[in-house]
């Protein structure tokens, strides 16, 4: 389970990643229509896919010539079951814990994709 909280929470460490999981709350999205509003290339955009695909938070399928990304909301229980032992974080809320997790790590930068 650590191996699999870590994978989550390296994930989630990325506010593009993050805003891309809230986007995906609305419905499945095409990876070009996930793009759209962030001012990166295709391919950077892509990087923060694989890396949510591979911590299972998403899925993506191809469907026809398009690629399309799907939210796996389950995938985030374990995640969130640790994060409410807490007590203080519930509702989890993912930037105030990053926040915290600065303040008492005292590190302010996250990892590339």
């Amino acid at each position: 389970m650590a191996q699999t909280l870590d994978t989550v929470f390296a994930a989630l460490a990325d506010p593009t990643r993050r805003a891309i999981l809230q986007m995906l709350l609305e419905d499945d999205m095409a990876v070009t229509d996930v793009a759209d509003p962030f001012e990166m290339s295709l391919a950077a955009i892509s990087k923060h896919l694989n890396v949510l695909t591979n911590a299972g938070l998403i899925t993506q399928e191809k469907r026809g010539r398009v690629k399309w990304c799907k939210l796996e909301p389950d995938a985030m229980k374990a995640a969130s079951v640790w994060m409410q032992g807490f007590g203080q974080f519930e509702p989890v809320n993912l930037d105030a814990f990053e926040a915290f997790l600065e303040r008492e790590l005292g590190t302010s930068e996250s990892p590339d994709p």
